[in-house]
């Protein structure tokens, strides 16, 4: 679904991403973990168009999108939860919801598509006229994923969705992921809880100072040396 090759990318003059390459199988879960600071949000901002590549190529469904603007890349079906929620904290949940239903394509099903959110969200329908700046840390994160899923994208990306949040809202997130996964939506997810990230992956990667390092299924790099030494202590 997702071909990114030797995709180089900076801020100004320092270079963060270094001819990494990788892939996204439709219908598949993909996980790229790696330290802070290893360029995992910048890999996603590259992707989603919110930063230009100094060269590489990204295609999505065989067609190149590295340079097309961010809303462009919506309508061709990626959408990004950000680090951080970014949520519109004034407005209500269901405000948040209905503007990430603004591309004309979703627009023409946003009622069908809230139905669908309120079935995998309840608590977002108990909540819909609260405003989100209200909203615990774990409701925020799920109004942030399911404010993403209202434009009904082919590709998910997710970046640190467990960050902050309990150990057992944690559990109840990969469990979530998991089963958005079942009803269709590929997963690109970006996370620093490297066992249950790898444990949910179909495929994954991992990212050191901008160069992918080691490549596998998840279970693969479970069990790589590297890996456990690294990011699980053992």
């Amino acid at each position: 679904m997702l071909k990114v090759e030797n995709l180089n990318t900076y801020y100004g003059d320092v270079q963060v991403l270094r001819d990494i390459s990788f892939r996204v199988n439709e219908g598949g879960i993909t996980v790229i973990v790696g330290s802070n600071g290893a360029g995992k949000t910048t890999t996603l901002r590259s992707i989603a168009g919110l930063i230009r590549p100094r060269s590489g190529t990204i295609k999505f469904l065989e067609q190149e999108i590295c340079g097309l603007p961010s809303y462009e890349i919506v309508r061709r079906g990626i959408s990004l939860i950000p680090e951080g929620r970014m949520l519109f904290t004034r407005l209500t949940v269901l405000e948040n919801l209905r503007l990430g239903a603004i591309i004309p394509e979703a627009k023409k099903v946003r009622e069908e598509t809230l139905k669908w959110i309120y079935e995998l969200f309840p608590v977002l329908k108990e909540r819909k006229d609260q405003t989100a700046g209200t909203l615990s840390g774990g409701e925020q994160q799920l109004l942030a994923i399911a404010r993403g899923l209202m434009s009904r994208p082919k590709l998910l990306m997710l970046d640190e969705p467990s960050l902050g949040l309990a150990p057992k809202l944690v559990f109840k997130m990969f469990n979530l992921l998991k089963e958005i996964n079942e009803q269709g939506v590929t997963i690109l997810l970006v996370e620093q809880n490297v066992w249950q990230a790898l444990e949910l992956a179909d495929r994954g990667y991992v990212l050191e100072t901008g160069r992918i390092v080691l490549e596998g299924s998840g279970k693969e790099l479970l069990q790589n040396p590297l890996v456990k030494k690294a990011y699980l202590g053992i």
